[in-house]
């Protein structure tokens, strides 16, 4: 029998979300940092290490962690030093913690999006008190226009939020007053 309506207007049944505030998979959703996956660090032919963490949004900060692989060369008591890009006033790239696993190395990093492109930061991890046991790795992301819609985040990596332009919020105060 027909009714002429092209569609049913019902609104039986619906969609239900877990009881968390955001969704699972949600960039914005913090997590405990025991249940975040991380990135697997690659082998390079140099003996150097690469790690991808994918598309990313311009003028965002990330939380990325990552794994290296256990090395022997490595000890167990790690630091990073610092970069040594001079032309760097604000670092884009920086090592918040450096654990030693059972499988390797897990490092927790802080990355500050600038500018669109294939982007790459390189960090030196040494054991300390020994110099001359290092291992480079180098974090390659893939930045986006922020108007480009919003990148799938990779496990690993998580969004800690937009970042906000010093020198418009201050434009923007002048103008109230």
């Amino acid at each position: 029998m027909a009714t002429g309506r092209k569609g049913s207007t019902s609104k039986v049944g619906g969609v239900h979300f877990p009881d968390d505030d955001d969704p699972p998979g949600s960039p914005t959703r913090r997590d405990d940092q025991s249940n975040l996956s991380t990135l697997i660090a690659i082998p390079e032919k140099d003996g150097s290490y690469l790690v991808k963490a994918g598309f990313l949004k311009s003028h965002h900060c990330y939380e990325i962690v990552f794994s290296v692989p256990d090395v022997p060369t490595l000890g167990k008591e790690l630091s990073c030093l610092p970069s040594s890009s001079p032309t760097r006033r604000s670092p884009s790239l920086r090592v918040h913690r450096i654990n030693s696993t059972l499988e390797g190395v897990k490092v927790t990093c802080e990355y500050r999006t600038h500018q669109e492109g294939v982007l790459q930061e390189e960090i030196t991890l040494v054991t300390r008190g020994r110099k001359d046991s290092s291992l480079k790795v180098r974090l390659q992301v893939r930045v986006i226009d922020p108007h480009h819609g919003t990148p799938m985040l990779l496990d690993g990596v998580r969004c800690l939020g937009a970042q906000r332009d010093v020198h418009s919020k201050h434009s923007s105060d002048r103008k109230r007053i």
